[in-house]
Parts: C-alpha cells; structure tokens; sequence
C-alpha cells in the first residue's frame, strides 16, 4: 500500500468516524428531546412492566445518557482526532 492510498483509507476512516459522531449526537438530542416531551408517558408505559418508580426511571434515564455520551466519545470522537492528528504530522 501506497502512502497516497494510506492517507486516503485514513481519511475515509475519519469521514466515518465523523459521520457516526453526528449521528450519535443527534440520537442523544432526539432522545432528550423525547424524554422532555414524553417523558411522563415513556413512564407510564414501562411501568405497567416493571415496578419503577419515578425517581428510578429517571435515574435509570440519566444513567443511559451519560453512558451514551461516554461511548459516543470514546469510539467515535477520539479516533477522529487521533486520525486527524496522525494525517497532520504526516
């Protein structure tokens, strides 16, 4: 493999990571924006399954959120920049 092939499959991967940061991001956006307009009515719904109350579906909310967040940065963002950094010195 050429270093011009080299440099372009690293700057396909970075599109790629970049692309799945954006979408992972707008998933995380939707997903807020869902739990404040709907909220009240995903707890209901789940809890007709589970016994939860309101303070542990929240919770159990907050947690999938940060958890997200901390996946979506660590697969997705951090290659890109590691990419770009590798591409930058080259």
């Amino acid at each position: 493999m050429t270093k011009d092939e080299l440099n372009n499959c690293l700057e396909v991967a970075a599109g790629v990571f970049l692309r799945c940061f954006v979408l992972a991001v707008c998933l995380l956006l939707f997903s807020f924006v869902f739990y404040l307009a709907a909220g009240d009515w995903a707890y209901s719904f789940h809890s007709r399954w589970f016994e939860l109350t309101k303070r542990d579906f929240d919770l159990m909310y907050y947690y999938l959120m940060a958890f997200m967040k901390i996946l979506t940065f660590l697969f997705f963002l951090l290659p890109f920049i590691a990419i770009k950094l590798i591409l930058r010195k080259k």
